[in-house]
């Protein structure tokens, strides 16, 4: 991992920007997330040819080549990411901050490769036989339960603004906006087994996204 802060830019007093970049094999929750797990990612939303599509994003450190046609071993998840933030101070009282990221997760492999005869040999082949294990219709062109490409390869984005307020030292009352998009690599569509509250039904692989606002009130003492 990377950093720089530029700071006395000529926007304001206390204003700065700040740039991260990391990039881990093995140890994805340094690239995903900052706390002690990483976040798996399973995100639904509208379809024109299922009843509803769907994005998956699994993180994982590594994933492990059982059985007599494996290695036996454990392929390491390669991962790297971007952040990056300005901070500007408008007065003693508001500030705010624009800050973003860009995230990927790859695995190795080639898309489908369990279809190749090399299902336990990548990470992504393992990976995809395991799903297959659930999920009809993998490559299988007019399949009735569907026909899907296997790829666990995904990319996450992030944009977002707040502003804050401190009327006191140590109180702040914070609102923010943020957009996140999940470029996940499945396509084609499968009929998943009932989960509730969802149904059993066909559902199409396809980027999500989605929109959040949160309010907070911090007191440090």
């Amino acid at each position: 991992m990377a950093a720089l802060q530029i700071k006395n830019i000529p926007t304001g007093p206390g204003d700065d920007i700040k740039f991260d970049v990391s990039y881990s094999k093995g140890m994805t929750k340094n690239v995903i997330a900052t706390s002690g797990t990483s976040p798996n990612f399973a995100m639904f939303g509208g379809s024109s040819s299922a009843y509803q599509s769907v994005g998956f994003g699994a993180t994982t450190d590594g994933v492990y080549l059982p059985g007599a046609a494996g290695t036996g071993g454990i392929e390491l998840t390669t991962a790297w990411g971007i952040r990056g933030a300005f901070n500007h101070n408008w007065d003693p009282y508001w500030s705010s901050s624009l800050f973003g990221s860009y995230s990927q997760v790859k695995y190795d492999g080639g898309a489908n490769d369990n279809l190749l005869g090399a299902g336990t040999t990548s990470a992504k082949g393992a990976y995809c036989a395991a799903f297959a294990a659930s999920h009809s219709g993998q490559a299988l062109a007019g399949n009735a339960t569907g026909n899907y490409t296997c790829n666990p390869d995904f990319n996450v984005s992030q944009l977002g603004a707040n502003l804050r307020w401190t009327p006191v030292k140590n109180l702040t009352f914070t609102g923010e906006v943020q957009w996140f998009h999940l470029d996940q690599k499945m396509s084609g569509s499968s009929v998943f087994t009932a989960t509730a509250p969802k149904p059993n039904a066909l559902y199409q692989f396809k980027d999500q996204d989605t929109v959040l606002l949160q309010v907070r009130a911090q007191r440090n003492f």
